[in-house]
């Protein structure tokens, strides 16, 4: 007996969702504490930290995580993504499109280029990245401006991240910002396989995330 297609089905394990969310309110929190400046400096450090911390974490879980959060699910695929773009191609139901793994994949990288450069940065008055020291003077600042110019990479990504989330849900009818919520979708064909989201899965990322939140406090300390 085949399973009711319109019954929702598990695809973003809870691990992944609360990433996600979490992922997005570090970046808008090391954002506004920048732009603040002054006192919120020290904020938009504790910030930084967080990105990193989030960024191992679901480098790990890309590795060890539910059917749907490794990367093995959504290799990069440029030629994929742009036929589905053009409507060529037919899309996966579940699971992240050929664009979307792209958006993934750039997000990930160019956010791990901005927290990294961060560590090494100065500005010049009072604030230090941790791993400064670690760097000549003029090598911190040629890192400094490395990571000034790649905020707007970032800041890019995040506004065509958006949009496309917009034009999913206007062109394609994809509700995504609903299914990262829930972690369900409805459009599942037959005998489609459900991403494993129990309480074993959920330690599991626990406790990844307690290593790599240690790794980071140990690398910055």
């Amino acid at each position: 007996m085949h399973p009711d297609p319109n019954k929702p089905l598990r695809v973003w394990d809870l691990p992944t969702r609360l990433f996600h969310w979490a992922l997005a309110l570090s970046v808008i929190g090391a954002v506004v504490s920048v732009n603040v400046g002054g006192d919120a400096m020290a904020w938009h450090f504790r910030f930084g930290y967080a990105v990193l911390t989030l960024l191992m974490f679901r480098l790990i879980w890309g590795l060890v995580g539910p059917r749907y959060a490794r990367f093995t699910s959504f290799p990069p695929n440029p030629a994929a993504a742009w036929r589905s773009l053009r409507g060529q191609a037919g899309e996966s139901s579940v699971g992240h499109s050929a664009s979307g793994a792209l958006s993934v994949y750039a997000l990930l990288t160019v956010a791990g280029i901005q927290v990294v450069t961060g560590l090494f940065s100065n500005d010049a008055i009072m604030w230090d990245g941790p791993l400064r020291e670690w760097v000549t003077s003029d090598t911190s600042d040629m890192i400094t401006g490395w990571h000034l110019l790649n905020r707007f990479a970032l800041i890019g990504l995040i506004v065509l991240h958006l949009a496309a989330i917009l034009w999913w849900r206007l062109r394609r009818g994809k509700r995504l910002t609903q299914a990262m919520l829930t972690g369900n979708v409805q459009q599942a064909a037959p005998d489609t396989p459900a991403a494993r989201d129990d309480a074993s899965v959920r330690l599991r990322a626990l406790l990844i995330l307690i290593a790599c939140a240690a790794a980071v406090w140990a690398l910055v300390r």
